[in-house]
């Protein structure tokens, strides 16, 4: 990449990252770790720097989640876990997926057939390496989770394949 290359996608960078950081409002449906409904919030979207979120978050997890990359599958913590729980952001502790909602989907990667509340996460199109599929994100900060697919288990018929590195799993308490 020669020196004028460099410049304006260090430029188109700070002006998305500053863009990034307006104050934006969302609605986000809190639960306690019981799985219980606390009701829906307004409230504003968390956003910090890549320098900030690099130094709360393991690389793994700044990779997955700030960068949109995917784990290998078969390697993440969660893929073949089965205790009873919720499954939070790793990056803001949103309440995301229950436990009661993870399939075995055969693809190693968690795999959910609903998050825990709609509002919870954001889809959007993704057509990286020229396929087209859906990002899944979190609402109150923005992290890449992972994707959706349509070919998951009745009733809803969707597959959440979402990295582990991306999730913390919080196991159900009383």
């Amino acid at each position: 990449m020669g020196a004028g290359a460099w410049w304006l996608f260090e430029r188109q960078s700070r002006e998305l990252e500053r863009v990034a950081s307006l104050p934006t409002m969302v609605s986000i449906a809190r639960f306690d770790d019981g799985g219980r409904p606390l009701g829906v919030e307004r409230t504003l979207r968390i956003h910090r720097s890549d320098d900030e979120w690099r130094k709360r978050l393991a690389v793994d997890e700044f990779q997955m989640t700030r960068r949109a990359d995917t784990e290998l599958a078969y390697t993440g913590a969660y893929w073949n876990f089965h205790e009873d729980g919720l499954y939070r952001c790793v990056c803001c502790g949103s309440a995301l997926f229950e436990s009661r909602t993870k399939f075995d989907s055969g693809t190693g990667w968690p795999s959910f057939s609903e998050p825990i509340a709609r509002e919870n996460v954001v889809e959007s199109p993704d057509a990286t390496f020229g396929i087209r599929r859906t990002a899944v994100a979190c609402t109150l900060c923005g992290g890449h989770l992972g994707h959706l697919f349509d070919d998951g288990p009745p009733p809803t018929g969707m597959r959440y394949c979402i990295n582990s590195a991306a999730l913390r799993f919080v196991g159900r308490a009383g």
